[in-house]
């Protein structure tokens, strides 16, 4: 979906203030979904695929669940999502500026409040890490090569079968799903937790390897995670299972960059950093967010 096509989405879904001047609503990103602002409103529109109503439901009914629980969270400003032409469209209300950007240790406070509480109302699934890893292979074709995807795939099947054997340390239950500084929101009162639709029921270590990664492969500075590890109170890399989860993010992660090699040099060359890493069983060769 391009900015055009969801400009046309935001016109059509009758947005009180938006809805005559779409054009003037401010795009604020465009991946997953196409997310704009509109006075006291953010509205994000979503693709057109049947799955994803279902998602944007079980989204704003996280979202009351957390205002119930008195998390720190965006706040639903419908309680339902639209339809428009097959895509979900949702409201949210406005947060204001931020007053700087979120530290790994603003999202560990948040984390332990989420990880301290009961199964929701809202049924949530688990967090399927590897779910995506065949279709971006696919979208990638014969952009790279055809070992580097069996290979991957091989890693995905491993770690999905060691990842269900797991022991956890933590009681499983209800998890962000997508557990990084980019979604915590600090404002005047504080860190808010943002985008939510990756809240799962699982394992909660999965909310922390993400941040263990980010500090062996991505250049998060030690002493950040060490803030992390403190505010949160326990270090993931103390347990046993740590490797297997990291693993099978590490194998998503190639397997998400992949299919951008077809239109995207830099993501080609991303795409075999990665890989000949894992091949190579280097755990700290520099990867770069793409």
């Amino acid at each position: 979906m391009d900015e055009a096509r969801a400009r046309d989405v935001l016109a059509e879904a009758g947005v009180a203030g938006v809805g005559a001047a779409p054009g003037d609503a401010e795009l604020l990103a465009l991946g997953e979904n196409a997310v704009f602002a509109a006075g006291d409103l953010v509205v994000k529109v979503g693709r057109a695929a049947p799955e994803l109503l279902d998602r944007a439901r079980r989204e704003l009914g996280v979202a009351r669940w957390l205002e119930e629980c008195e998390v720190p969270a965006v706040r639903a400003a419908e309680p339902e999502p639209r339809l428009v032409d097959g895509h979900p469209v949702t409201l949210w209300q406005r947060l204001g500026p931020a007053l700087r950007p979120a530290e790994p240790a603003d999202l560990a406070g948040l984390l332990r409040l989420v990880h301290a509480l009961p199964s929701p109302p809202v049924e949530l699934p688990r967090r399927e890490l590897l779910g995506g890893v065949e279709r971006w292979l696919r979208l990638a074709g014969d952009a790279i090569a055809q070992a580097d995807a069996d290979y991957l795939r091989e890693r995905r099947d491993g770690f999905a079968a060691a990842a269900a054997a797991l022991t956890p340390h933590l009681p499983p239950g209800p998890i962000h799903g997508d557990a990084l500084p980019r979604n915590v929101h600090v404002g005047p009162d504080g860190p808010v937790l943002v985008d939510l639709e990756t809240f799962s029921a699982d394992l909660r270590e999965h909310d922390l390897v993400v941040m263990a990664l980010s500090r062996d492969r991505y250049g998060l500075p030690p002493e950040s995670y060490d803030a992390f590890v403190t505010t949160y109170g326990w270090d993931v890399r103390e347990w046993d299972g740590c490797a297997v989860l990291r693993g099978a993010r590490e194998t998503a992660s190639c397997a998400w960059v992949s299919q951008h090699a077809p239109t995207n040099p830099k993501a080609l060359a991303e795409f075999r950093r990665r890989v000949a890493s894992l091949r190579d069983g280097d755990p700290e060769v520099r990867w770069y967010p793409f």
